[in-house]
């Protein structure tokens, strides 16, 4: 038979559509073509089969060899292609036993010699493949990440001589078993124990981390906003499965290492303030991820705020919002999941200080107009992180709360906010906040008010409300009560800072 057919899996995002590889062998000069949209690397891959094919042992066919990438157009990068590619020539060319490919899908890159490199994106690869309920072929190189996909039929293979013996029957691939991975694998590096004094923004932070919301440190140089924000991943709630293996495969195609060791922790990327809007959100001619991606399920953390482009920082308004970003290109158009939480510091002034005499209201106005007022409208619980008082740093670190026990009382209250509306508080819609952070006529009443006195806008007053719901969970009351509206208006301290400037400027 001069004609097969072998399937495989292109790279398009965080999905892989399925390639049908066909490969025919006619009468005529000899010569190789691949069609169906093929990129350069793709094109190359003529070159590495070839060899791979006459080092392994078997005969190249001299014929004039068409091999066609279906659908034609998709567009097809990388070195997946080599192995499909060769088993399809290898099956025309009736060198490897009768047996029906169809059951199959192939993706790896090929050496010279025959051997099998790793590919990029495996898992996606795997899940895709588990849900045609089909046997997937890659490279040994891929197994430790490609097992974690539940109900995956996966054999692995070092080099294209295996493939014949297992097709025969002579020496049968074993099927890779599922890698049963618990959350007792998460490591914990940073803790909250480390952190000397400022109750207050501890406070905030397991305030953050028990609903989901963003977070802005406001304060002086060196009083610990980077060293808070870096411990709020370790008192977020351990992931699901399904949310890891969401991280893992965002993590496969971006060429990020991930470990067992790893696997239940969630992300947190901290990008310079040099990033570009590209960086961030994602971008290119073939879209890949960027970093509000990599931070989704995790955090995303933004140091010296201010210092970023205005722009830069306004592209995030929408994923903050969605969950997700959608980046549009002439050639295609990628939706990546973007569902973070942003915790972010920032000085109070360019020169770091308040009151320093260094720097003009005027001046220091002009340096927080830097942020957008939509961007800070979209950052629920603003706090001043203030310096630490004298006699702080003779204190025994024993007597500070350590990551693990904070957030067990997370833990606890985030499975409150699962069971009643199936997410955390900060994402509630504006149509459920009726429903879950109903108020008093007295309370709401009081609340309108203050919104009015501080002149917040909608989107504001339902983030004191959220706020507010989740100091209820904390406590594990039903109903939102006035102290806790006190406290989640107390949170504003950018809208306090802000007014005291324009004061000073308009005197």
């Amino acid at each position: 038979m001069s004609l097969s057919c072998v399937y495989s899996r292109a790279r398009i995002g965080l999905e892989s559509p399925l390639v049908t590889v066909e490969v025919h062998l006619a009468n005529g000069l000899p010569a190789f073509n691949i069609v169906g949209l093929p990129e350069a690397s793709v094109k190359e891959s003529k070159d590495r089969v070839r060899s791979a094919i006459i080092n392994c042992g078997y005969e190249f066919p001299a014929k004039r060899i068409t091999v066609n990438l279906a659908p034609a157009d998709l567009p097809k990068e990388g070195g997946r292609f080599d192995l499909p590619i060769a088993v399809g020539i290898l099956a025309a060319s009736e060198q490897l036993p009768p047996v029906d490919l169809s059951l199959y899908e192939f993706a790896g890159e090929l050496a010279l010699s025959g051997e099998l490199r790793a590919i990029v994106g495996e898992i996606p690869v795997a899940m895709a493949s588990s849900h045609s309920q089909r046997t997937l072929i890659i490279p040994t190189q891929n197994i430790e990440q490609a097992s974690w996909v539940k109900q995956a039929k996966i054999h692995t293979i070092n080099h294209l001589t295996q493939l014949f013996p297992h097709f025969a029957g002579q020496q049968v691939l074993p099927l890779i078993t599922e890698q049963i991975l618990v959350e007792e694998d998460v490591e914990q590096v940073l803790d909250m124990s480390d952190v000397m004094g400022q109750p207050l923004a501890k406070r905030a932070l397991e305030i953050a981390a028990s609903g989901g919301h963003n977070l802005l440190f406001i304060g002086p140089p060196g009083t610990g906003k980077t060293m808070l924000a870096s411990r709020l991943a370790g008192i977020l709630p351990p992931m699901t499965e399904d949310e890891a293996l969401q991280v893992a495969a965002i993590q496969s195609i971006s060429h990020q290492g991930i470990t067992r060791k790893s696997w239940f922790t969630r992300p947190f990327r901290a990008p310079h303030h040099t990033a570009s809007s590209a960086a961030l959100v994602g971008g290119g001619s073939q879209p890949k991820p960027g970093e509000i991606t990599l931070a989704h399920n995790g955090v995303l953390f933004l140091d010296e705020l201010p210092e970023f482009e205005r722009k830069v920082l306004d592209v995030l308004r929408e994923p903050m919002e969605s969950g997700e970003v959608t980046i549009s290109r002439a050639l295609q158009k990628q939706c990546f999941p973007a569902c973070f939480q942003l915790i972010a510091a920032m000085n109070p002034s360019p020169t770091g200080f308040y009151n320093d005499k260094r720097s003009t209201p005027e001046q220091v106005l002009r340096y927080l107009n830097r942020l957008s007022g939509p961007f800070l409208d979209r950052i629920d619980i603003q706090i001043e992180v203030a310096r630490l008082p004298r006699g702080t740093w003779g204190q025994s670190s024993e007597k500070n709360e350590s990551s693990e026990q904070v957030q067990q009382r997370v833990k606890v209250c985030r499975t409150l906010q699962l069971e009643r509306q199936g997410k955390a508080n900060a994402h509630i819609n504006s149509s459920e906040l009726k429903r879950y952070c109903d108020l008093s006529s007295d309370d709401n009443e009081f609340l309108e008010l203050a919104v009015e006195k501080l002149g917040l806008s909608t989107r504001a007053h339902h983030k004191i409300l959220k706020i507010a719901r989740t100091l209820a969970d904390m406590e594990g009351h039903s109903a939102i009560g006035h102290q806790h509206l006190v406290e989640a208006l107390s949170y504003r301290a950018m809208d306090r800072l802000l007014r005291h400037l324009m004061s000073a400027v308009t005197v």
